[in-house]
C-alpha cells in the first residue's frame, strides 16, 4: 500500500509517496508556472495523474491522496482560497483533483494544519496532543493542535496568526496582512528594512549595497550576522514580536511544545533562546515553564508529511 502527499505552494509543489509507517518511498518537486486559476489547476491535476501512473508502474498503487494548500480550505464546499495563486479565491480544488483520482479518497487541508500534523506524526512534536506550529515565512500562520485535534474555528480560519495584534497604534499598512506579519514575517523583515533605509540617510552599511526594493530577509540576517546597526535593530524588534506571539500561544493554549518553522526559521533558529527569554516576560508564569520551544524537525518537508498523514488517515481499512 502507498499513499500520496501533495504540498501545493505559490510557485512549486512537492509530492511524496509514503508507506503505512510513514517512510517516504519516493518524492519530487515540480515548479508551477504562473497562469490563470484553471491553468494552474490543470497543471496540478496533470502532475498528480502522472505521479500516480509512475507509482503504479513501480508497484506502489496509490490508495488515497492528501493535499496541503497555501491558504484556507472550505471543507463544506470543497473550495480553496489561496492568495499566492492567481484566481484561487473560491477554487473548486476537490472537484478538480477527484476528476483524475476517481474513487480514491482525497483529503485537503491548509498548510498550517498540515505543518502541525506532520510534526506530530514524524517531527519534533511527535506524540504531542497539544502543540502549536508557528510558521514564519513569506507570511505567518499557525497550526494549532488541541487534545489531538487541529483547531479550525467556525469557518476554517483559525490560525491566521499574521493578524495577531502585537503593537499599537493601528497602521493602515496592517490591513492587508496584519500587524504581526507586517513586522516579523520574511517579507515583513524586508519591508521594515526598507522603512529604516528611507529614514536613515547617513547609513552606509551592508543593506545599502542593494536597491531597497530588492532587499530580502536573507539580506537582513546576513547583515545581522555582521553586526550591522540597522539589521540588529530589525532582528531585535522581530525577536520581541516572535516572543510575544509565543507567549500568547502559551498563555491561551498551554501546549506541550511550540514548533518554530517556515523559511525564516532557517536563519532564525539560533535566536530561539532569545525568543524564549522574551516570551518568559509576557507568558503565564507556570505554563511557560512547562512548554518546550523547538525548531521544526521536518523543515521544508513538514507540509508534504502532513499531507501524507491526511492521506493515510483517509485510507479505507
Amino acid at each position: 500500500m502507498a499513499v500520496l502527499g501533495v504540498d501545493i505552494g505559490g510557485t512549486k509543489m512537492a509530492l511524496a509517496t509514503f508507506t503505512n509507517e510513514g517512510e517516504i518511498i519516493k518524492s519530487s518537486i515540480v515548479s508551477l508556472e504562473k497562469g490563470d486559476a484553471r491553468a494552474t489547476g490543470r497543471m496540478i491535476k496533470s502532475v498528480i495523474s502522472s505521479y500516480m501512473v509512475s507509482s503504479a508502474k513501480d508497484g506502489n498503487n496509490i490508495e488515497s491522496v492528501g493535499i496541503c494548500i497555501p491558504g484556507i480550505y472550505r471543507q463544506k464546499k470543497g473550495t480553496v482560497w489561496a492568495p499566492n495563486i492567481p484566481g484561487w479565491d473560491d477554487y473548486p480544488l476537490l472537484q478538480e483533483i477527484k476528476s483524475v483520482t476517481g474513487s480514491l479518497p482525497v483529503t485537503i487541508d491548509s498548510d498550517r494544519a498540515c505543518y502541525i500534523l506532520g510534526e506530530c506524526w514524524k517531527g519534533n512534536a511527535l506524540g504531542c496532543k497539544d502543540a502549536v506550529f508557528l510558521s514564519v515565512g513569506t507570511g505567518i500562520g499557525a497550526g494549532i493542535m488541541i487534545d489531538g485535534k487541529v483547531l479550525r474555528g467556525s469557518n476554517d480560519i483559525a490560525g491566521a496568526t499574521g493578524w495577531m495584534a502585537l503593537g499599537k497604534p493601528f497602521r493602515e499598512e496592517y490591513a492587508a496582512c496584519g500587524c504581526f506579519e507586517y513586522n516579523a514575517s520574511g517579507e515583513g523583515l524586508a519591508k521594515v528594512a526598507r522603512e529604516y533605509l528611507a529614514k536613515e540617510s547617513k547609513y552606509k552599511g551592508a543593506l545599502k549595497e542593494k536597491p531597497a526594493e530588492k532587499i530580502t530577509s536573507r539580506d537582513v540576517f546576513d547583515a545581522y550576522d555582521n553586526n550591522d546597526e540597522i539589521a540588529v535593530k530589525i532582528i531585535e524588534e522581530a525577536i520581541k514580536f516572535w516572543g510575544m506571539a509565543v507567549a500568547n500561544f502559551v498563555s491561551i493554549f498551554n501546549p506541550e511544545k511550540i514548533i518554530l518553522g517556515g523559511g525564516v526559521f532557517g536563519p532564525a533558529v539560533k535566536l530561539i533562546p532569545h525568543i524564549r527569554e522574551e516570551a518568559e516576560r509576557w507568558a503565564q508564569p507556570i505554563s511557560i515553564t512547562q512548554v518546550s520551544i523547538e525548531p521544526s524537525g521536518l523543515g521544508t518537508d513538514a507540509g508534504v508529511y502532513g499531507a501524507g498523514y491526511l492521506a493515510l488517515k483517509s485510507t479505507p481499512k
